[in-house]
């Protein structure tokens, strides 16, 4: 009985002493962390206010390595964490072929992202070399790649168009001069009779490693209409009829079939139509016929076709 009393005490004792032992350890840790020292961290850099003629290429320093004074809760952080620093790239200098940045600017710049009670004392470099490169840029025409179906009686009124039609580039004169124009992915489009809208990626070429694009999707959008057919009697013209003759046409007007949409349809009249027979092209052979052409027809319509391509005709002497 007394045994198991004494062992029960000295369990109690040895608990007691490890807990005095564990609250000593971390009286001492929070009493060093709140002493001066000095020591090095790393940060990690952040580029930032490039000028419009530069580009960031991609071998540019990730980080950089600072001795610092401060108090080791800082130290501790800047341990755990990579602080973030931003360098302000307008401020490079271009020394012998390369874009740099002094010490004395990159100490300036940091000391101002530094809380007050951490002093710089020195970094690793006595420059930080920035991977910028001479750029160019220009506009790209945007061309849609676009498969369409129209459902019987519908056509497209109007083009194709794409939003937005072009798209910058800004990249090495020698990789942006090849680009041509960008295609869009492909839209296949069935049975349509309505007006069409899709967003669409858009394709760039391969190997332009160093270009950066203003955008990288589209809208591809058309207007779908119903046509209808509307037939026009227009009378023939003759060209070219030899001096002290007329000719006569027979008949002495054709039928012109005109697609386009109804509401376009009302619009049009005899008027907008020219149709036309060369006595000229005859060039002296002997024949009573003529062929016709349309010289003149209405915009916005969807086909235009001659029901007849000849006219006989008799030349009479005035």
């Amino acid at each position: 009985m007394l045994k198991k009393l004494l062992n029960g005490l000295n369990q109690k004792k040895a608990k007691v002493f490890s807990l005095f032992l564990l609250c000593s350890f971390f009286a001492w840790f929070i009493s060093n962390l709140s002493e001066t020292y000095e020591s090095r961290a790393y940060f990690t850099l952040n580029y930032r206010n490039l000028p419009d003629s530069l580009l960031l290429g991609k071998n540019s320093n990730d980080q950089i390595e600072a001795k610092l004074r401060t108090s080791g809760f800082q130290f501790l952080y800047y341990k755990i964490f990579k602080r973030r620093i931003d360098i302000d790239v307008s401020e490079v200098e271009f020394q012998n072929g390369d874009f740099v940045l002094s010490k004395e600017v990159l100490i300036k710049q940091m000391d101002q992202q530094l809380s007050q009670n951490i002093s710089l004392l020195d970094l690793d470099r006595n420059q930080l070399e920035v991977d910028l490169y001479q750029v160019d840029s220009k506009k790209i025409p945007i061309q849609a790649r676009v498969d369409l179906q129209l459902q019987q009686n519908y056509i497209l009124d109007g083009e194709i168009k794409v939003s937005p039609d072009s798209v910058e580039v800004k990249g090495p004169k020698n990789e942006i001069d090849t680009i041509k124009s960008i295609k869009t992915s492909s839209i296949q489009l069935t049975n349509v009779n309505a007006d069409f809208s899709n967003e669409v990626t858009l394709i760039f070429p391969k190997g332009l490693d160093n270009s950066i694009f203003s955008v990288g999707r589209a809208k591809v959008f058309g207007k779908v209409s119903k046509f209808s057919e509307k037939i026009f009697e227009v009378p023939v013209q003759v060209l070219n009829i030899p001096e002290g003759y007329q000719v006569r046409t027979f008949p002495n007007s054709v039928t012109v079939l005109c697609k386009a949409t109804i509401e376009r349809l009302k619009e049009i009249s005899v008027s907008d139509f020219e149709i036309v027979a060369d006595y000229g092209q005859l060039n002296g052979a002997e024949s009573s016929t003529l062929f016709l052409e349309i010289t003149q027809s209405p915009q916005k319509v969807y086909d235009i076709r001659l029901e007849e391509n000849t006219v006989n005709f008799v030349l009479e002497q005035q």
